[in-house]
């Protein structure tokens, strides 16, 4: 045999190691789809021939009957914000640890929380995230919750402005800037907050969805063509962040909506509202986490080539996202793939403030069929939002500030849901562990970051440990005293 045929031979063995992880994550995220999420499915009780709200409750604003794919879209958009492209460029700077974080967040914590709590929505004719975990947690956590969730909201109603209009001030003339795009953003977010469901968000949703899978396709096919040297589970889970922030709990806060999302439960009623057969709750409420998982693990990949390739120096992740797209797609591919991602935090945003508007009609039990009633409950979330939004505009540290708050009252919303759906499950006597393990562990991370966290308490790394893990046993002995009257 020739040196040559020896070299070919070599680099033949080189390629197929690369990529051996991610491709088995990829593969296991559509398994995960397809196998636990219909075991999920059964574990709920799905019911084909029970009527939706969308025919029971139709008002021509927010309940209306919508054809299936049209809701996977909106859902998929609504819930895929920053979160999946930004988050998992930050969380890829710790490693493989980040791809499996992905996959088994999507899987085991995030699908199932959306699904039950969507399906449950569904089943509740439509209810709002806050009146279900009040079901469950007590009238008091419920008005706790409404609030908690109204909050949360305009935080991310705020943070979604300013990304997006600054990639646009990017995009366009001088003339354009990042102010102008700002009150463009916000003017269609009152729009579509205000309208019937299906005279914007019905009918923009579709094409804001062909820019972002486009984007996504072409960075996974660009990823198959450069078949770059990525980490493998085999190298072990090594922390290979530059400034050596811990992967627990950072790592789990920093990449939420590509694993789990409280926000994404927020979402749910709104197309439970809309969904003609309670079988669909399944390809639309998990079927979407999974496909958000997926976006949050090619971007995770792609932005592990990149500091690969530039260092990982760069912390501005919408510049990685700049560079990857125009490197690999192009100037025009490159465009779309920006649209993309400008589209998903601007889905995010309108949808938040619409999610805020039907919470707040719940609690005063205010129609929702007429303009004034509806200007009544926006105006003031509007306001709240803006003030919020020129307040992190004032420098990156409000903004930092704002986002960290974000993230924390995101992964802790998703925390309360899961704590409800365990306790539904307990009391409907079904197998409450798929979501009992994900409620203890997103319990700790929430309660660490907290603890550890410098806009939290600041506590030294092994006090919150300490602390934390007190938490949890805490918790876990009175769930289980409960459990035990409960089922008495």
């Amino acid at each position: 045999m020739d040196d040559g045929s020896i070299s070919v031979i070599h680099l033949s063995h080189l390629l197929i190691q690369r990529m051996i992880t991610f491709i088995f994550c990829l593969l296991a995220l559509i398994a995960g789809y397809l196998f636990y999420g219909r075991f999920v499915a059964r574990i709920f009780g799905l019911d084909p021939s029970r009527q939706t709200p969308a025919y029971s409750k139709q008002d021509g604003v927010d309940y209306i009957p919508m054809p299936t794919w049209k809701i996977f879209m909106i859902q998929f958009l609504n819930i895929a914000g920053l979160g999946p492209i930004f988050g998992a460029i930050m969380g890829a700077k710790f490693g493989t640890a980040s791809f499996l974080w992905i996959v088994l967040g999507s899987i085991f914590a995030g699908a199932t929380h959306d699904f039950l709590a969507g399906a449950l929505s569904l089943r509740y004719g439509g209810e709002s995230l806050p009146e279900l975990i009040g079901r469950y947690l007590g009238k008091n956590f419920m008005q706790f919750m409404r609030g908690f969730t109204v909050i949360l909201m305009c935080l991310v109603g705020a943070v979604f402005v300013a990304g997006p209009a600054g990639l646009l001030a990017s995009l366009t003339p001088e003339s354009l800037d990042t102010t102008f795009w700002i009150i463009v953003v916000f003017a269609y977010y009152v729009l579509a907050t205000l309208l019937p469901i299906d005279k914007i968000i019905g009918k923009v949703y579709p094409l804001f969805a062909i820019a972002l899978l486009f984007m996504v396709v072409g960075i996974l096919v660009m990823l198959f063509v450069h078949w770059p040297a990525l980490p493998e589970i085999t190298d072990g889970l090594k922390n290979t962040h530059p400034s050596g922030l811990p992967i627990f709990p950072i790592m789990f806060v920093s990449i939420a909506c590509g694993a789990i999302s409280g926000f994404h439960a927020t979402q749910s009623p709104l197309m439970a509202r809309c969904m003609k057969n309670e079988r669909y709750a399944y390809p639309v409420f998990y079927g979407a986490m999974i496909v958000e998982g997926i976006v949050a693990l090619i971007w995770a990949a792609a932005a592990t080539y990149f500091f690969h390739e530039n260092g990982m120096g760069e912390s501005n992740a919408a510049v990685v996202v700049d560079s990857i797209t125009k490197e690999w797609l192009g100037t025009f591919g490159g465009l779309l793939a920006i649209l993309g991602v400008i589209a998903a935090p601007i889905t995010s945003g309108d949808t938040a403030f619409r999610s805020a508007r039907l919470i707040v009609a719940d609690f005063l039990h205010m129609e929702q069929k007429s303009i004034s009633k509806r200007l009544m409950i926006c105006i003031p979330l509007f306001v709240a939002a803006i003030a919020l939004l020129l307040y992190s505009l004032k420098d990156q540290a409000g903004f930092d500030m704002i986002w960290r708050y974000f993230a924390w009252c995101n992964q802790t919303l998703a925390v309360f849901t899961l704590w409800a759906l365990t306790i539904y499950l307990v009391e409907e006597r079904k197998l409450y562990w798929v979501t009992l393990i994900p409620a203890l562990f997103m319990t700790a991370v929430c309660g660490n970051y907290i603890f550890v966290a410098p806009e939290g308490f600041g506590l030294s790394t092994p006090i919150s440990m300490v602390v934390t893990g007190v938490i949890l046993v805490v918790v876990l002995f009175l769930f289980f005293r409960w459990k035990q009257k409960a089922l008495k």
